[in-house]
C-alpha cells in the first residue's frame, strides 16, 4: 500500500498544472467564478460530492467507508487574489493586468485539490468525513463569514487551515498555539473644516492641519492607553485633504488599520478611535466623523487542536521540520472559523524569500508536496481523535 508521501508524488504533476491554471488567471473578492468551475471540475472527476455556494465557493464532503462515524473535520482554503500587477517573469504569470496571486491562494486550492484526491484513496482507512471547504474573499474578510452563512460550519468538530510562509525553508511547517494572525480594524475617519482663502487661515478652518494632527494623536492609542506588555498598531495608510494650492480646505479623509491581539485592546478599539476622532478634530474647528469596520479577530489556536496538529506533521515530516511560528501583525478571516470550532491555522514553508503581496513573489512549488501531506495526515489524525473522544 503507498503511504501518504509516495502519493503525494503521485499527484504532484497534476496539482503544479492547476496552480498554474489558477495563478494565470486570478479572480479578486467574490468573483471567483472560474475558479470555482475548476474546483468543480475536479472535484467531478475526482468523485468527491460538492455544494456550490453561488457563484463562489464550493462545501464538499467526503465520508469515510471504515465504519460509521458522525465526527467531521474541515480543511479550509482560499483562492481569490489581489489587485495588483505581477512582475515575477514566470512563464505562467498573470495574463490579466491589475490582478496577481501574492498571497499563494492559488497554492491553497491546488494543495487541497490534491489532498482531497488522496483521502479518496484512503477512503476504507478512516470513519467520519472530511469536509474541504474552498473560500473567496479572504483578502475582503468577506468569505469566511459568507461561507459560515451557508453552512460550512455545520457538524464541523475541528478547523484546519493552511497558509504559505514565504521565510520558512521548504518542507517545513510552522504553528504555535493561541493568538497567531492578528485582529484586523479597518477605519475611515472624515474631518470637516470649513474652507477659506489660503492667505487668511483664521476665517476657515483647517481640515488637513486637524487631519496631521490626528495622525499622530491616533497613536496615544498604543503608547498611553493600552497595556506596554501588549502589541497594538495603528497606522494611517492613506490622508487626502483638500482641493488646490491656496485654498483651506473644509474636508480631509484618512484612512487606516488597527492590529491586535490581546482580545480586551481588541474590544477596546472603537471607544478608543471615537475618542481621538471627536477630541482632536474640536481644537482646531473641526469635526471629525468615524467608519469602523471590524474585519476579523485574532487567530486563536486552540492549544488541544494545536498539539494535534503539531503531532500529526512531525510523524509526516519529522520532529525537526516543525518549527515554532512567529506572531504577525498580517489578519486573516480564518479566524471566524475559529471564534466557533476548536481550530489550528499553520505556515507551509514556501522559500520565497520576499514578503506577501509582493509582486515578485515566487512560492516554490515543492511545498506543495508538503502541505498536501500535512493536510491528509492531519485529517486521519483529527478523524481518530474525534473517534477515541466517544
Amino acid at each position: 500500500m503507498k503511504d501518504i508521501k509516495e502519493r503525494c508524488e503521485a499527484y504532484y504533476e497534476e496539482i503544479v498544472a492547476i496552480r498554474r491554471t489558477i495563478h494565470s488567471h486570478p479572480e479578486l473578492g467574490m468573483e471567483c467564478g472560474k475558479t470555482t468551475d475548476l474546483i468543480c471540475s475536479c472535484l467531478d472527476r475526482i468523485g468527491i460530492p460538492y455544494r456550490r455556494t453561488g457563484e463562489s465557493g464550493v462545501i464538499a464532503d467526503l465520508k469515510g467507508t471504515k465504519a460509521e462515524a458522525d465526527a467531521m473535520v474541515l480543511l479550509r482554503s482560499d483562492m481569490d487574489a489581489l489587485a495588483m500587477n505581477e512582475a515575477t517573469g514566470l512563464p505562467f504569470a498573470s495574463e490579466i493586468p491589475g490582478r496577481m496571486h501574492a498571497c499563494g491562494h492559488d497554492l491553497h486550492t491546488a494543495i487541497m485539490l490534491g489532498s482531497a484526491s488522496i483521502l479518496k484513496e484512503m477512503q476504507g482507512e478512516f470513519a467520519g468525513t472530511v469536509r474541504f471547504l474552498f473560500q473567496p474573499a479572504e483578502e475582503l474578510s468577506d468569505g469566511a463569514r459568507y461561507m459560515i452563512e451557508q453552512g460550512a460550519l455545520d457538524g464541523v468538530n475541528i478547523c484546519y487551515g493552511l497558509h504559505m510562509d514565504p521565510f520558512a525553508p521548504t518542507g517545513t511547517i510552522r504553528m504555535k498555539a493561541g493568538p497567531d494572525w492578528a485582529a484586523v480594524d479597518r477605519f475611515t475617519i472624515t474631518v470637516h473644516g470649513t474652507s477659506a482663502h489660503g492667505a487668511m487661515p483664521h476665517k476657515g478652518a483647517d481640515a488637513t492641519v486637524a487631519a496631521s494632527a490626528l495622525v499622530l494623536d491616533l497613536q496615544s492609542m498604543v503608547s498611553r492607553y493600552c497595556d506596554p506588555m501588549s502589541s497594538l498598531v495603528v497606522t494611517i495608510g492613506s490622508l487626502h485633504s483638500g482641493t488646490a494650492w491656496n485654498i483651506i480646505s473644509n474636508e480631509a479623509v484618512l484612512e487606516g488599520t488597527c492590529r491586535s491581539f490581546d482580545r480586551e485592546i481588541y474590544e477596546r478599539i472603537p471607544e478608543l478611535l471615537e475618542r481621538v476622532v471627536t477630541h482632536t478634530p474640536q481644537s482646531y474647528g473641526c469635526t471629525g466623523e468615524l467608519d469602523l469596520r471590524r474585519t476579523c479577530p485574532p487567530v486563536m489556536n486552540d492549544e488541544t487542536i494545536y498539539a494535534l496538529a503539531k503531532q500529526s506533521a512531525s510523524k509526516i515530516l519529522g520532529e525537526e521540520q516543525v518549527l515554532e511560528a512567529v506572531q504577525e501583525m498580517i489578519g486573516e478571516d480564518f479566524a471566524c472559523y475559529a471564534e466557533q470550532v476548536p481550530s489550528c491555522f499553520v505556515h507551509l514553508g514556501s522559500g520565497a524569500g520576499v514578503p506577501l503581496h509582493s509582486t515578485t513573489i515566487q512560492f516554490d512549488e515543492a511545498s506543495m508536496k508538503t502541505g498536501m501531506a500535512a493536510e491528509v495526515q492531519f485529517a486521519l489524525d483529527a478523524l481518530e481523535y474525534l473517534e477515541n473522544q466517544n
